[in-house]
């Protein structure tokens, strides 16, 4: 397909551990250039809801810098590498922060997350049949595992007290699972 825009450089601006941010030249269809800003998450990621057998779903508490404060969120975390599959990633997460491990693990959604300016893609898994275990935190996590109905977080979304996107949809893609089997049944 083309496009009637087009890039006329890429300029590597900043290198960090997890992102790299980039000043494009751009030329608009009108002929004229503009720079715009575009942010590379090298890696991908994995999220996973978690649900116990009582129905309960798996959240993790934590400090975010980037709001300067504690949010709610499912479990997750980036690949080790490029190449590593997310479902792979999404089990290693759930073990690390929460200290459960899944019998089951389904893909529920594939994401963009912030596609004006960055290309963070983030797989989202439905694990089930959890065995509790115990938390292996990287150096500096500080998380709380915390356990709520479908509904509270339904609620909580439409609050504004959950915002961050993946928790959003992954949680809304379940309770839609939820409900169409509920449907069919």
């Amino acid at each position: 397909m083309e496009y009637k825009i087009k890039r006329l450089n890429r300029e590597l601006v900043y290198q960090g551990s997890i992102v790299d941010v980039y000043a494009d030249e751009m030329q608009l269809p009108d002929g004229s250039k503009e720079k715009w800003d575009f942010v590379s998450h090298r890696k991908g990621a994995a999220a996973v809801v978690a649900v116990r057998e009582d129905g309960k779903l798996l959240l993790v508490r934590q400090y975010r810098n980037a709001l300067n404060r504690e949010t709610l969120e499912i479990t997750a975390g980036s690949r080790d590498s490029v190449n590593e599959d997310t479902a792979v990633c999404a089990r290693r997460e759930l073990e690390e922060e929460t200290g459960y491990q899944c019998g089951s693990l389904k893909k529920l959604l594939e994401l963009k997350t912030t596609v004006a300016f960055c290309d963070e893609f983030i797989d989202v898994y439905l694990a089930t049949d959890l065995k509790p275990g115990k938390q292996h935190l990287d150096a500096g996590e500080d998380i709380k595992i915390e356990a709520y109905e479908l509904s509270e977080l339904v609620k909580m979304i439409f609050e504004g007290k959950i915002q961050d996107s993946k928790t959003v949809a992954g949680i809304l893609a379940y309770q839609n699972l939820v409900l169409t089997n509920k449907n069919n049944n």
